[in-house]
């Protein structure tokens, strides 16, 4: 589907859009308030409706649906994102005037690393006929794990690219507003807030080997698969901030998503012998991410969502305790 014109203008699209939000309409360092997110969300949820509008449009209504079923499916993982998020941001007692920079730099980050995976698994798929089936099953278990543990856990700390920065940079000892560099008698020393942007992209990477094959079991095109990731991340930081406060809420939320990537999974396996629709699969995926939202809300707020593992904590940094200024 995707020509290289569309690719072109799809992904001048991407930079526009980004480069406004970041020079323009979130230029100075503000905490981002409910209504605020609760507008961004909306023309971020619009824009990709109407992108999808238009696939079902010009290219049928199959690649229609593979795209707004591949969309639902990264969203609503997205949001078991914005769990991590939370942790990291009290974890660091990231100021909360800058967090939305740490987001944005975030995601541009994590376009670019989605896009190398999805290139990469678009390859694998179409050279080796196994590699399917093989997600499926990596999804299978990925989704049983998450039933089994209940909670996400993501060792940030354990990871040899944070370990090596924290390690041989040289890091202020305290946060100098949104700054990620600092220049001090002469040199240039990252901030802690450069360390918080590690984490992001870490835990991203590490949530899109999960989304990824995810939608590739629903299309094997791999531009359905790059846009409807674009889309809702694009999306996620204005998401953060309109659910930050009401993530509690969702307590069997990753029991949905744990369904989901178990029966995507296995969609994936059986796929050689037995075709699923994917009008059948968007109701399945839609059904139990509506039905998990539901008994969250009616089970009441979790106990201390994120504070458990978050109050009292700081990081160490470069052998210094990370402290908001």
């Amino acid at each position: 589907m995707g020509t290289p014109l569309l690719w072109a203008g799809f992904n001048l699209f991407v930079v526009l859009a980004v480069a406004l939000d970041l020079g323009v309409f979130h230029r100075k360092a503000h905490k981002i308030e409910v209504r605020e997110a609760a507008i961004w969300s909306g023309i971020w949820i619009g824009l990709a409706v109407m992108f999808g509008l238009f696939v079902w449009r010009w290219y049928g209504e199959q690649r229609g649906l593979e795209y707004f079923t591949g969309y639902v499916i990264e969203k609503a993982l997205s949001v078991d994102n914005l769990f991590v998020f939370l942790v990291i941001f009290r974890a660091f007692h990231v100021d909360e005037k800058v967090q939305h920079r740490v987001l944005e730099w975030g995601i541009l980050g994590a376009l670019v690393m989605r896009g190398l995976m999805i290139a990469t698994g678009a390859a694998l798929i179409a050279r080796f006929q196994w590699i399917l089936p093989a997600f499926g099953v990596f999804l299978v278990y990925t989704g049983a794990h998450m039933m089994w543990k209940h909670e996400r856990q993501v060792h940030y700390e354990r990871n040899p690219v944070f370990r090596f920065a924290s390690r041989h940079l040289r890091v202020t000892k305290e946060y100098h507003g949104g700054k990620f560099f600092l220049r001090q008698d002469g040199q240039i020393l990252a901030t802690p807030l450069l360390l918080v942007l590690l984490v992001v992209e870490i835990t991203d990477v590490t949530f899109a080997v999960d989304s990824i094959p995810a939608i590739f079991g629903i299309t094997r095109d791999a531009f359905v698969v790059y846009s409807s990731n674009v889309f809702a991340i694009l999306g996620l930081r204005a998401l953060y901030f309109l659910l930050s406060d009401l993530l509690g809420y969702l307590r069997y939320l990753g029991t949905g998503l744990a369904l989901v990537l178990i029966f995507i999974g296995v969609k994936m396996v059986l796929d050689p012998w037995i075709h699923i629709p994917v009008t059948l699969s968007l109701g399945v995926v839609g059904g139990i991410l509506l039905a998990t939202t539901l008994l969250s809300l009616w089970a009441g707020p979790r106990k201390e969502p994120a504070e458990t593992q978050a109050q009292g904590e700081s990081r160490k940094v470069d052998g210094t305790n990370v402290s908001q200024t």
